[in-house]
C-alpha cells in the first residue's frame, strides 16, 4: 500500500482509528483501539446524533446534510474526550488514521462527513481510509458476536441483502429488487401517522407487540413476494397503503365487527409477512453455502420479532444466530473504524485512498471491495 510508510501505531504501541459515519439520517463518530498484546479490538467511544424528521415526512438530503454538518465537529470532540478523558488536548496524537464512509448512501450526507474526514486527515497528517458502509456493518457484527464465517442478513432503511463470504469478497446471494425492507416499514409508518422518533420501524414494532395469546391481533393477508433468491417490497407496500383507505380500516380505537382492522393489525401483519420472506431467502442461502450460523446486521436487525423468527429457523437447522442490539446494529462510527482498521492493518489498496480518490459513491456494491483481511477460501461459490 502507498500508505504503509505513513501508518504507524501510537506511542503506546496501539493502533487507534477514528471512524465517521453519515450515509443516512445518523451521524456518528467512533474511536476503536487495537491492542497487539491481547490481539483485541476495543470500542473506546461511539457517540451519534439522529436527524428526526416530522411525523409523516421522510428525511431529505439537504436537511440531513445540514444536520450532519452542524453536529460532526462536536461529535469528533466528544468521541476523543470520551476515549481519552485524561488527555483531551492531545487525544488526536494517538490516532493512526481517519476512516469514513465512502458509500453507499445519500449524496449530501455522505459528502458532509467526507469533508470532515478529509479536513481532519490534513489537519492531523494521518491517512484516510475509505470504507464501504455494508462491509462495515458485517465486520462490526463479526467482531461484536465472535461469528467467524456466518451467512449475513443485512437489513436497513437503504439495503436488503443476504451475503456470504467466498473467495476474497462478500458475495450477494439474494437482495431486494426494488426498495429496502426498512424503507418499506418507514413509508408505511408515515401513511398511518406513526412517529419518526426514535425511528418509524421501532414504532411499528411496538404496535405489533400488542399481539399476544390473550389479545391476538388480526392477521391481514398481504402479498408474499419471493423471486428465487430475491425479494420485492414495493407491491406489498402499495397493497397495504390501499388497505388504509378502505372503510374497514380503523386508525384509532376499537373494531366494531370482524371485517374491520386496526393500525396494530396492519403493523403485525406487515412484520410477519416481510420477515418470513427474509428468513426464507436466508435459509436458502444457508443450504446453498452449507453454513449453520446467521448474523443479522443493519438497523432493522434490532427488531426483536425478526430475531425471534430467525432464531426459530436457525435452531431447526441446528445452527446459531448472532444478533446485536441498537448500539451496533444502527449506523455508528465504530463500525466504520472497525472496517477501516482491518483495511489499514492488512494494507487494502481499495480502502487506503489518496485525497483525490475520496469522492463519495452513492452506489457502491458490497462485492466491489476485496476483503484482504480474510483468507481466500471456498472459491466454489464465487
Amino acid at each position: 500500500s502507498h500508505f504503509s510508510h505513513i501508518y504507524k501505531p501510537n506511542a503506546e504501541g496501539k493502533t487507534v482509528v477514528l471512524g465517521i459515519e453519515g450515509s443516512a439520517n445518523k451521524v456518528g463518530v467512533g474511536v476503536l483501539c487495537y491492542d497487539p498484546s491481547t490481539e483485541t479490538y476495543q470500542t473506546l467511544s461511539n457517540p451519534r446524533k439522529t436527524y428526526v424528521s416530522p411525523v409523516g415526512c421522510g428525511f431529505l438530503p439537504k436537511e440531513t446534510s445540514w444536520h450532519h454538518q452542524s453536529h460532526v465537529v462536536a461529535l469528533v470532540r466528544a468521541a476523543l474526550n470520551e476515549a481519552y478523558p485524561d488527555d483531551e488536548s492531545n487525544a488526536h496524537l494517538r490516532l493512526s488514521a481517519i476512516a469514513f464512509t465512502l458509500g453507499p448512501g445519500m449524496g449530501g450526507p455522505l459528502k458532509s462527513c467526507a469533508v470532515a474526514a478529509r479536513s481532519l486527515s490534513l489537519l492531523w497528517k494521518i491517512p484516510l481510509i475509505a470504507v464501504n458502509h455494508c462491509i462495515a456493518h458485517i465486520e462490526m457484527g463479526r467482531v461484536a458476536t465472535s461469528a467467524s464465517d456466518p451467512v449475513v442478513l443485512y437489513v436497513s432503511g437503504g439495503n436488503t441483502q443476504v451475503i456470504a463470504y467466498s473467495d476474497g469478497r462478500y458475495r450477494i446471494f439474494g437482495e431486494t429488487i426494488d426498495i429496502a425492507v426498512g424503507n418499506c416499514l418507514d413509508r408505511f409508518a408515515r401513511v398511518v401517522g406513526l412517529s419518526n422518533d426514535p425511528s418509524p420501524g421501532y414504532n411499528i414494532e411496538l404496535e405489533a407487540r400488542k399481539h399476544s395469546r390473550e389479545t391476538p391481533l388480526k392477521f391481514v393477508e398481504l402479498p408474499y413476494v419471493v423471486k428465487g433468491m430475491d425479494v420485492s417490497f414495493s407491491g406489498l407496500l402499495t397493497f397495504i397503503e390501499e388497505l388504509t383507505r378502505r372503510k374497514d380500516f380503523v386508525k384509532d380505537g376499537l373494531v366494531q365487527n370482524e371485517k374491520q382492522f386496526t393500525t396494530a393489525d396492519l403493523c403485525y401483519s406487515l412484520q410477519e409477512t416481510i420477515f418470513a420472506m427474509l428468513i426464507e431467502i436466508t435459509e436458502r442461502t444457508m443450504a446453498h453455502c452449507g453454513q449453520n450460523s446467521v448474523l443479522i446486521v443493519g438497523g432493522v436487525g434490532c427488531n426483536k420479532r425478526l430475531q425471534h423468527m430467525m432464531a426459530d429457523m436457525v435452531s431447526d437447522r441446528g445452527g446459531t444466530l448472532c444478533a446485536m442490539d441498537h448500539r451496533y446494529c444502527i449506523d455508528n462510527g465504530a463500525m466504520i473504524a472497525q472496517a477501516g482498521m482491518f483495511g489499514l492493518q492488512f494494507g487494502s489498496d481499495d480502502m487506503l485512498v489518496k485525497m483525490e480518490d475520496t469522492d463519495c459513491r452513492q452506489r457502491f456494491r458490497t462485492d466491489q471491495v476485496e476483503v484482504v483481511w480474510r483468507p481466500k477460501t471456498r472459491g466454489q461459490h464465487a
